[in-house]
């Protein structure tokens, strides 16, 4: 099995910038996707942006010009750089892994990230 553990959340003011990390421990497959979503109160989980083992990224509009992914493949380790933070970019981060040799999903714990006016 493989854990996930996220840091990095907080308070900060709109304009401001927080970076999440995302570790993982455990069974890690070499072949896997590693990403972040969101989900504020009352909506839907959103995918923020993804990185695959290879460094090939996916983001959201949303987020598109602000954040940026990146990983260490050999800590395991994702990273979401998140710049020009909007009061509507508050909720929670999840960080998530997925592993391609038997297709499994795994969740971290979530992260809380709160951007003032």
């Amino acid at each position: 099995q493989v854990q996930l553990v996220e840091s990095g959340g907080g308070l900060v003011q709109a304009g401001g910038s927080l970076n999440l990390s995302c570790a993982a421990s455990g069974s890690v497959f070499s072949v896997n996707d590693m990403g972040f979503y969101r989900q504020a109160p009352g909506k839907l989980r959103d995918l923020v942006a993804r990185i695959s083992s290879r460094g090939t990224t996916k983001y959201a509009d949303f987020v598109k010009g602000r954040f940026t992914i990146s990983r260490d493949n050999a800590k395991n380790t994702v990273y979401l750089q998140m710049n020009s933070l909007k009061p509507e970019d508050t909720a929670v981060y999840y960080c998530t892994m997925i592993q391609y040799d038997t297709f499994t999903t795994t969740w971290g714990q979530g992260t809380q990230v709160t951007v003032s006016s």
